[in-house]
């Protein structure tokens, strides 16, 4: 639950609030260059935000594989947050409110948490707010309420829509003090009602975009002490993934669920590939406390506890970068062809070796869900 790793230079694009200097980027990354002088040196949230499809191009031709650019496109949505908060806090200030009361944190949660957005996502966001007297609650989550209704709606403008799930800041149930976290996941963990470990399973993946993140690494600890303990609740968690198939029929033949469906040779990879690899991955990683987040990483420490075999691991997020490329490839395509940026593949745009990888891909995903289950 840390801040971003920056072990790569190109995690470092994003991590300042000015954007990068196109004028000290060499001539090897020219599309990168031209990418950030066409946005310039201080756009606007919408304006930066509707560059990010210019950014994935430029990255693209780069030849940058898909998960490092989901990476890429994850640090540029927490620099809009970053940059969306503190111009809430401005406003704030300059209307009388003052500094914020207590240290807080923003977190974000699910694929931007996780280091794998793609384009086109709507906000998933919480505060975990130091702890203070009770006497002192309307004045301090006054302030954190108006701050958290300020910058979601500045990211709804910029083109991030608001939650339909109301997954926010804005909302109290994902606005607390530190120590009311620590309650609520005691009492979403204590037994296997399908409503809380729903709650639950959207809160495990997070991460800090702006304040305090010691307040994080406080509730990552709750959450690595409660977990291995929480049977009941994990039972639940591997039942719920029946819920989640993935995109292949009885006879191992491709084959996605028409609900939504733009036509009939569409496949929701997103929904039924991706998302069972990390619900999977997710359960086995809380049942041997395991406290990375993104799934890549949470893969690879699992192989280290013992809990998952190497060529298993390999299998597994080779199949995850697929499907990442699949996936950003064919919204790259829909946007240009004027529609929105979703979870659907055309499998008539896929060519036969591209078909039976993905069904390679898929057979993998649906016995490690199985054996997710069993663990």
């Amino acid at each position: 639950m840390r801040l971003l790793h920056r072990a790569s230079p190109w995690r470092t694009l994003f991590a300042a609030d000015p954007l990068p200097d196109p004028t000290r980027l060499p001539p090897l990354l020219a599309p990168l260059r031209d990418a950030l002088k066409e946005l310039g040196p201080a756009p606007g949230l919408a304006d930066a935000h509707a560059w990010q499809p210019r950014l994935v191009e430029a990255l693209m031709r780069l030849d940058l594989p898909a998960w490092r650019i989901s990476q890429l496109i994850s640090d540029h949505n927490a620099w809009l947050y970053r940059r969306a908060i503190q111009l809430a806090q401005n406003e704030m200030q300059g209307q009388g409110w003052g500094e914020p009361p207590v240290a807080y944190c923003v977190i974000v949660m699910g694929s931007g948490a996780r280091q794998e957005s793609l384009l086109g996502p709507d906000q998933d966001n919480g505060m975990i707010i130091a702890d203070y007297p009770d006497s002192r609650h309307g004045e301090i989550d006054g302030y954190f309420q108006a701050l958290g209704e300020r910058f979601t709606e500045r990211l709804d403008q910029a083109g991030i829509p608001l939650c339909s799930g109301h997954v926010m800041a804005r909302w109290p149930m994902w606005r607390k003090r530190l120590s009311e976290w620590g309650e609520q996941l005691a009492l979403w963990t204590a037994d296997r009602r399908v409503k809380r470990v729903q709650q639950a399973n959207i809160l495990l993946d997070f991460q800090t975009v702006h304040g305090e993140a010691d307040l994080a690494e406080a509730l990552a600890d709750q959450v690595a002490r409660l977990m291995p303990r929480a049977g009941l609740f994990l039972d639940e968690m591997g039942a719920l993934l029946d819920e989640q198939p993935v995109a292949l029929d009885r006879f191992g033949r491709l084959s996605g669920s028409v609900e939504g469906a733009p036509h009939e040779r569409a496949v929701n990879l997103k929904h039924q590939a991706v998302l069972p690899l990390v619900a999977a991955t997710r359960l086995l990683s809380l049942r041997h406390g395991v406290r990375e987040v993104g799934t890549r990483e949470r893969l690879a420490a699992l192989v280290v506890v013992g809990a998952l075999g190497a060529e298993t691991c390999r299998g597994l997020t080779a199949a995850l970068e697929r499907l990442q490329a699949l996936l950003l490839e064919e919204q790259c395509h829909g946007l240009k062809a004027g529609r929105a940026a979703d979870g659907w593949v055309d499998l008539s745009r896929l060519g036969e070796d591209q078909r039976l990888l993905l069904r390679h891909d898929l057979q993998q995903i649906r016995a490690f869900k199985r054996r997710a289950k069993r663990a």
